[in-house]
């Protein structure tokens, strides 16, 4: 077994470079258009006819590039949870 010894100031440098690599990866853009199973894993609902009910109603916007594949805007499930919650007393 081998022991690596640092200084603080540079044992502070490495965690702060694995800190801003790890932001990085994870920060890739999200796309903007999600499919109905991430849409309702999203808005935490488990019924594609609630999805169904809420792209009628003109809540959320989607897009149907063809006619079996519906697309979710991802931006504007964002807006209608954001609207629709509610502050704490």
């Amino acid at each position: 077994m081998q022991v690596i010894c640092l200084e603080e100031v540079a044992f502070y440098a490495l965690v702060e470079q694995v800190v801003s690599r790890l932001r990085e990866t994870n920060s890739s853009k999200k796309d903007k258009w999600v499919s109905d199973q991430e849409a309702m894993t999203l808005l935490n609902i488990k019924s594609k006819t609630t999805l169904q009910k809420l792209r009628d109603e003109g809540k959320i916007r989607f897009s149907q590039p063809q006619k079996k594949i519906i697309l979710y805007d991802r931006d504007s499930i964002e807006t209608y949870l954001s609207k629709n919650a509610r502050n704490t007393f």
